[in-house]
């Protein structure tokens, strides 16, 4: 179960938290990864370690947010059986108070920047008849989480953009699915504590950990392990669906 031996797996924002584990893992399982994102340590780190799996994986840098930059990066890869669209920035704010630049900064990001791979990588899919694109959302696409205006609204885009995809390409035998972290435990969590709250950063941690009632964050390992069913050949009556994974925060939060 779980083969993806002869697959090439596009993991955008691959080089670090959610992104490094879904990696690793499909490569794990023989799948030959392309990962776009920025060039920072931790991408180069995480290529590192992918050629240590699977010599055939690949580092793209190139920035999501410019169209041309993807169709570039797409047609040297050429036509790819899987897209993860997991490269994504957060944002703190209300509506009163976040500004016309920052919406659009998440906006361009998130939105634009899924929308720009889907639209590059689905184009090789079509001529197979065949492909998967798994989205990254959140648990703010469905429910009011405070400060997070901005995010909420390029997550709540991504449900919907998965939707639609699903449905316009259920019969070319291209399936799109996403998921709905709630909070995970990666390295940009540490950093936001560290930066926002320098002197209780042990008592923000444990803060930050009990908002889901199960009483911890999600290791991005865990989220990585349900992306690797939905990509699966075992998931292929798996369609238009989007999967919380967030430790009873949607329904069990009282």
């Amino acid at each position: 179960m779980f083969n993806y031996s002869g697959k090439k797996v596009v993991v955008t924002g691959g080089g670090s938290g959610i992104g490094r584990a879904i990696s690793l893992l499909f490569a794990q399982q023989g799948a030959e990864i392309h990962i776009l994102d920025l060039e920072n340590p931790t991408s180069l780190g995480t290529l590192n370690e992918l050629k240590a799996i699977s010599k055939e994986s690949q580092l793209h840098i190139v920035n999501i947010t410019q169209l041309t930059a993807v169709e570039e990066t797409a047609t040297k890869i050429g036509a790819v059986d899987i897209l993860i669209n997991n490269a994504g920035i957060a944002q703190i704010g209300n509506l009163g108070n976040t500004s016309p630049e920052a919406f659009q900064q998440i906006f361009d990001v998130n939105v634009k920047g899924a929308f720009h791979c889907m639209q590059a990588f689905i184009k090789g899919m079509l001529a197979n008849q065949k492909g998967v694109i798994l989205n990254m959302a959140s648990v703010a696409s469905t429910v009011g989480i405070p400060d997070r205006f901005g995010y909420s609204m390029s997550k709540g885009a991504i449900v919907s953009m998965t939707q639609s995809a699903a449905k316009d390409y259920l019969l070319k035998g291209i399936r799109c699915n996403c998921i709905s972290p709630a909070r995970v435990h990666t390295p940009f969590v540490d950093g936001f504590i560290a930066k926002n709250y320098p002197d209780n950063q042990e008592e923000m941690f444990q803060k930050l950990s009990a908002t889901q009632p199960i009483g911890r964050m999600a290791k991005p390992e865990e989220i990585a392990t349900l992306a690797l069913y939905l990509c699966s050949d075992e998931a292929s009556f798996v369609t238009g669906c989007d999967y919380p994974i967030d430790g009873g925060f949607i329904y069990l939060n009282n």
